[in-house]
């Protein structure tokens, strides 16, 4: 009966219960310490395992603070007219790049004029009138869809683009005029925090939708050798789909509206806390900061958590498998020694506080320290550009009710039957989130 009362209280489960919790509390403590907000134990766990981090670069990687640099016009064309005329058309943006534009112009004191018939084209640029002139501001594709030559401006945005500024195409009246670039200054710890991942072992991926040369121009500075460029915004999360179909684990860092699709798809998404609330919203981790230190906090603090959870089961099975043989008399036929009941409890005790006095140790740790190289990083670029959609391609799209991506119902992660009606989401957390609330997304769709 002894025995039994001793086997009882050393089997009592109280160390194993106490391994996992106990460090998930205190690593989420210690992450709110650092301005590190973890919305759950998963993407705590999840976020030790990744091998790829794809940072999106305006506001990320750059401090997302454009100014206006260069305005070239076109033969014929006085600089500060287009210049008065571009900033006029972006009065009504709201784009960064655009009041980048307002700024520059108000500082010469140029006259703005009221925009009228704005209209703005997802990923390519805007078409306004201004003072009775059509104007369009915008990339490449914004002039080739209009049918607007470009070859004449080619080479100017080349060359602004190589030393990694935002060249931006202008068309008035169905006729080319001219090019202004911005640029944005790449944020101090950028360099040095992209040099600490590619230690840490994680393939780090630049996301732009900037042109080939100037998203290749920032990469070089700061030491990234991948970079997706010419991304639309609705095709973040595709690019996000198409890393993970790579047998990767995904990390997207972002801060923009258009970014929160690509966050939902990643296996964990980290927001910098100084963007959007709906990027925030869309996360798994918030950088409160904004700076880029605070994703090798996230994961470094997640590996250090999961060694903490390992050394907990390790001291938890241990009493256990050496305890309740003991307490069963394995040894009384040898030595004559029973255990306790009293020794036993103690022994129990001792198993819970050693997990706990293990867990407490996390409070013990240290950020990394972020050192910038001495030297630029030598790297040579891969860019990637993804191929222009055919007309079918776009038009056999349909959009996610729940984060509004637009998908191929192909490719799409699971579908619903709701109203006699099929619904097409990209993950299985948007379709989640369908299933309970089904009503609220429909409205919201039409």
């Amino acid at each position: 009966m002894v025995n039994a009362v001793a086997v009882l209280i050393i089997a009592c489960p109280c160390a194993l219960g106490l391994a996992t919790p106990l460090s998930i509390m205190v690593g989420t403590g210690k992450g709110a310490q650092n301005g590190i907000l973890i919305r759950s134990a998963e993407a705590l766990e999840i976020a030790h395992k990744l091998n790829t981090l794809v940072l999106d670069k305006t506001g990320t990687i750059t401090r997302g603070q454009p100014a206006l640099t260069d305005v070239i016009p076109a033969d014929k064309m006085d600089a500060d007219e287009l210049l008065r005329l571009v900033a006029s058309a972006e009065r009504s943006s709201e784009h960064p790049l655009g009041q980048a534009i307002i700024r520059g112009a108000e500082e010469k004191g140029l006259k703005l004029a009221d925009p009228g018939d704005f209209q703005s084209v997802t990923g390519k640029g805007i078409k306004v009138k201004v003072d009775g002139h059509q104007v369009l501001v915008g990339n490449r594709r914004l002039l080739d869809d209009a049918g607007i030559e470009t070859s004449k401006l080619e080479e100017k945005a080349e060359g602004l683009a190589a030393d990694g500024k935002t060249p931006m195409f202008v068309a008035v009246d169905k006729k080319p005029a001219g090019v202004v670039a911005v640029a944005d200054t790449v944020k101090e710890d950028s360099m040095a925090a992209i040099a600490a991942l590619r230690k840490l072992g994680i393939e780090v991926v630049m996301i732009t939708g900037d042109n080939r040369r100037t998203a290749e121009a920032i990469a070089r500075q700061v030491g990234i050798e991948r970079v997706l460029a010419e991304v639309l915004p609705e095709d973040k999360a595709l690019e996000v789909k198409r890393l993970q179909g790579e047998d990767k684990l995904v990390g997207m860092v972002g801060d923009g509206i258009n970014d929160a699709p690509a966050l939902a798809q990643a296996d964990i998404g980290l927001a910098i806390g100084t963007g959007t609330d709906v990027a925030i919203e869309s996360s798994d981790i918030t950088l409160i900061s904004g700076e880029l230190k605070g994703v090798i906090t996230a994961i470094t603090l997640s590996r250090a958590t999961m060694r903490n959870i390992r050394q907990n089961l390790v001291f938890a099975f241990l009493y256990n498998s050496v305890g309740i043989p003991i307490a069963a008399g394995v040894l009384y036929p040898a030595f004559g020694i029973l255990l306790s009941p009293m020794i036993a409890a103690a022994a129990m005790a001792l198993s819970s506080l050693s997990v706990v006095t293990n867990a407490n140790r996390l409070r013990g740790y240290k950020t990394t320290i972020l050192k910038a190289p001495k030297t630029s990083p030598k790297v040579t670029p891969k860019v990637e550009v993804r191929e222009e959609k055919t007309m079918k391609e776009e038009m056999d799209k349909v959009k996610d009710p729940v984060c509004g991506m637009e998908i191929d119902p192909k490719s799409a992660d699971t579908t619903e039957e709701y109203k006699d009606k099929t619904y097409h989401f990209c993950s299985a957390d948007c379709h989640d989130k369908f299933k309970a609330d089904p009503e609220k997304y429909v409205k919201k769709e039409a």
